[in-house]
């Protein structure tokens, strides 16, 4: 199906933006928790946590911002997915809450066991959060079972196979490898030495991880690929994501973390724009019954809704852009832990 830019097209992509926003944002912050059990050092740990402090709850604004866009654009892929993985989300929430909860009680008492409790719960949940948001993708891209009601007919244990399990292993690898290197950039000293030496490992992680998806959705998922294969055009995104992961161990090497930060953001962009247009015009693809598939049209809201949205995204996402970036303004620089710190 050929791209038509009509009110469904835009809604498409603008819960991709959103949703892009949250993997780019939140990403670090559970790139970072993944990786917090490798420092040892209380007072490393804390600078660890503090990195992320002021900005990861106003992260998951973005997750947010996409699920009530979903459900506002397209009810019926809101409804369909929230019944139908709900256990899954469930398991997302608690690792949610988890990773909140870690993350302001870990500090509030000096005992050893108690912060490594709070510590492995935090690490834990992140981990967590990563894979199943990557095995959440994965069932996007295999299908799942729906009927003419547009109900899941299936059970949790469904959505679990190798390639869904495969992509949850490279989102976390993703992750992984994008909060190393937010850590470079916030760190300073022996410890950011320590991280700078997690990064080169982190990109190994993922590009193995990134090649064997690629080939099982080149071998097993060739419906990915049809949009690329009728506009060539497409491929320049695979081309630029592959030069800003190579460009990461580049700007890493010369110690310019800014700029590797904005190569691995680039990556994860260009991973879901990839994603986007091989999925596209489908939103939930249904198998083995791809007509009963929910779609952008199918699945839409009215046009006079999706319209009314629209003016409604064009006068909020500014204040969420503004919101977001005097956030990071204010907090810029170093960690330095002061009697406020977590």
């Amino acid at each position: 199906m050929e791209f038509t830019f009509d009110l469904n097209t835009i809604w498409f992509i603008l819960i991709g933006v959103l949703l892009t926003g949250y993997a780019i944002l939140d990403g670090f912050d559970l790139g970072v928790g993944s990786l917090h059990l490798l420092v040892k050092d209380d007072t490393e740990r804390r600078i660890m946590l503090n990195s992320i402090g002021p900005v990861w709850d106003g992260n998951e604004v973005w997750l947010v911002t996409g699920g009530g866009a979903l459900f506002a654009a397209f009810p019926h892929v809101y409804a369909t997915v929230f019944s139908g993985f709900y256990t899954a989300f469930m398991l997302l929430l608690a690792g949610l809450i988890f990773r909140a909860v870690a993350i302001e009680f870990r500090s509030k008492r000096p005992g050893k066991r108690w912060r490594s409790a709070w510590d492995i719960a935090f690490s834990i949940s992140s981990i967590l959060i990563a894979l199943l948001m990557g095995v959440a993708l994965g069932n996007i891209v295999t299908g799942i079972p729906l009927g003419a009601d547009k109900e899941f007919a299936g059970n949790f244990w469904t959505l679990i196979n190798p390639y869904t399990l495969l992509v949850g292993i490279t989102t976390l690898s993703l992750f992984m490898m994008h909060g190393a290197i937010y850590a470079v950039l916030k760190t300073e000293g022996s410890l950011q030495e320590k991280v700078r030496g997690w990064v080169n490992n982190t990109i190994i992680f993922f590009v193995i991880m990134y090649v064997l998806t690629t080939m099982a959705t080149l071998i097993y998922f060739p419906h990915m690929l049809d949009h690329f294969k009728n506009s060539p055009l497409f491929f320049v995104v695979a081309i630029l994501n592959m030069l800003a992961i190579a460009n990461i161990p580049r700007e890493i090497h010369h110690k310019r973390e800014f700029r590797a930060f904005l190569s691995s953001a680039a990556s994860i962009a260009a991973l879901l724009t990839i994603f986007a247009i091989g999925l596209f015009p489908n939103i939930v693809l249904s198998t083995p019954n791809p007509e009963l598939s929910l779609n952008i049209y199918n699945a839409a809201s009215s046009q006079k809704t999706l319209n009314i949205m629209l003016i409604m995204a064009i006068i909020g996402i500014p204040f969420v852009l503004a919101y977001t970036i005097s956030i990071y303004w204010v907090f810029r620089g170093k960690v330095k832990l002061n009697a406020m710190s977590y």
